[in-house]
């Protein structure tokens, strides 16, 4: 994976293994980012590029704490995707036959095909963070050296098949993060996304976050690598996330493939014949 100067700056860094090694909220003036709305041009270009091509494939998985922003990150991204070669899936917590199969079971089927570009809101590596604070097994049956291998297998399996892996953390403060929860509460229309569970989250979240910080340093890799993307401002961490994916995009699809010069002049000749000029 190429990386722009811009995008290598918000790479997750092992000699920094801590999140709160990272800005939640970037100093500089949100002018100073590259422009959201040319970003998400770009992307609705190079997606449809990608999607003419069939000659590659993205993956971006998006993680962070509960009000980080994934759902509208997500929607804005999307904003001038083609809806054929565009799809998002969220992965909650794994029930029913996902606990029957081994973690990786349950996400295969949504990865993207061949020109295709797929958003995970969680993933795969919920089986590596969250299932360490809720586990869906008994405990003592879990071997998380071996989840992180397999992860790092299974990501590095789609890079050398021709999907570009790129995987988002958005930084949260715990002081924007109860601000946050707080607004949900005083919004009605919000209010149906709370569950008992979100108390336990709430109360457990340090320990989430460290389950986290431990599997982005086992999962990160050159050819699937994390970004620590600041998640404290919306505007900013959309404008960061939509210039990184519009990057990589242009880096897969750059042109339209060569039209086919001979079903051209069928055409026109078929259209002449019956008096369209």
């Amino acid at each position: 994976m190429k990386l722009s100067a811009f995008a290598s700056s918000f790479l997750f860094d092992s000699r920094k293994p801590r999140f709160r090694d990272y800005p939640t909220l970037l100093d500089n003036d949100e002018a100073k980012l590259p422009g959201l709305e040319a970003s998400l041009d770009q992307i609705g270009e190079y997606q449809r590029r990608l999607w003419a091509n069939q000659a590659g494939a993205v993956l971006l998985v998006i993680h962070g704490p509960d009000t980080s922003g994934k759902d509208s990150l997500i929607r804005t991204l999307a904003t001038f995707a083609d809806p054929a070669g565009f799809h998002a899936w969220s992965f909650s917590r794994p029930k029913g036959a996902e606990i029957r199969h081994d973690f990786l079971w349950r996400v295969t089927p949504f990865l993207p095909g061949f020109g295709e570009m797929v958003a995970f809101n969680r993933s795969h590596h919920e089986a590596v963070i969250a299932e360490r604070v809720w586990p869906v097994h008994e405990p003592d049956s879990y071997n998380w050296e071996n989840r992180y291998r397999s992860i790092r297998n299974f990501e590095n399996h789609l890079v050398e098949e021709g999907t570009t892996v790129i995987k988002i953390w958005l930084n949260l403060s715990e002081d924007e993060h109860r601000q946050r929860l707080l607004k949900r509460l005083d919004k009605p229309r919000k209010r149906w996304k709370f569950d008992k569970s979100d108390i336990d989250g709430w109360e457990k979240r340090l320990q989430y976050e460290s389950f986290a910080e431990e599997a982005l340093a086992a999962t990160h890799t050159k050819e699937a690598p994390w970004f620590i993307v600041p998640g404290d401002r919306k505007p900013q961490a959309r404008a960061i996330v939509a210039a990184v994916l519009a990057e990589q995009l242009q880096q897969l699809a750059p042109n339209y493939p060569k039209e086919d010069e001979s079903v051209l002049k069928e055409y026109r000749r078929l259209l002449a014949k019956n008096g369209v000029k």
